[in-house]
């Protein structure tokens, strides 16, 4: 169990943002956070403090006018920790190349793997044939449901698929790329605790690493990940980030990890 951190990226600027606030629709988001820095200042904060494997995560669609305004800002921290950080946003077998060669140690993939609310299989062995399974992220961030099971959402979490995130889907996603982003979007952002229920779901792989993302506001949170994640889940703290407004600093994480 680690420390992952993250930047993410939203029409240029580097945000923490309500997660199910996010709409494509005149590119809104309920903001927690608007940073005056460059996504390279945080990439080498993390880079100064040896945290390695977090993401950075564009929250812009292809189709948004400030999308390659995103993407660069996202570029510009690849190349200020290279090898440290994931890039996720819009990635496809087409261009994740070139953030591999911006620097990224894998790259993160989603709307293109889980296109029209299935697995597309095509899609996903086209995209290990371009980068390799080792380098691969699948991001199974999800939103639960009237049934109580959750389900990966795509399309910047707006948009539902039919794959619950359970055993089953873990066992066989695990073996198709070398980790799992799980982001809890109904508490991501709110810094009104994590999604326990969902944690205990994913300490079930134990196959590859997977990282929990999502309402982390105090250590004791980070106890929850731990009981409740088999000491097996990784995690990230966004908003409650004293780097983004909130009031946790990371060497007082750290220390509760070395506990």
């Amino acid at each position: 169990m680690k420390l992952r951190p993250c930047i993410d990226i939203h029409n240029g600027k580097v945000k923490q943002i309500v997660g199910s606030s996010l709409s494509d629709k005149g590119d809104r988001a309920l903001e927690n956070f608007v940073s005056e820095h460059d996504a390279s200042y945080f990439a080498g904060y993390y880079r100064e403090r040896g945290l390695s494997g977090g993401h950075v995560i564009v929250l812009n669609g292809k189709d948004s006018h400030y999308y390659e305004e995103s993407k660069r800002a996202a570029i510009t921290a690849l190349s200020s920790y290279p090898g440290g950080m994931q890039y996720g946003g819009g990635v496809n077998d087409e261009n994740a190349e070139e953030f591999l060669n911006a620097g990224a140690s894998h790259v993160i993939a989603t709307s293109f793997v889980f296109e029209g609310g299935l697995l597309n299989e095509r899609n996903l062995s086209s995209l290990q044939r371009a980068v390799g399974k080792e380098r691969l992220v699948l991001d199974l961030s999800c939103r639960k449901k009237d049934d109580g099971c959750y389900y990966v959402v795509t399309d910047r979490w707006q948009k539902y698929t039919d794959i619950k995130v359970d055993h089953t889907s873990l066992r066989d996603l695990s073996m198709e790329c070398s980790e799992l982003l799980v982001h809890g979007v109904d508490v991501e952002g709110k810094s009104q605790g994590v999604d326990g229920d969902l944690v205990e779901i994913l300490c079930e792989c134990d196959a590859i690493p997977v990282t929990y993302a999502g309402g982390v506001r105090s250590l004791s949170d980070i106890d929850v990940i731990r009981k409740r994640g088999k000491d097996r889940v990784d995690f990230t703290v966004g908003s409650a980030l004293d780097l983004f407004g909130g009031q946790l600093k990371v060497d007082d994480i750290t220390a509760r990890l070395s506990l």
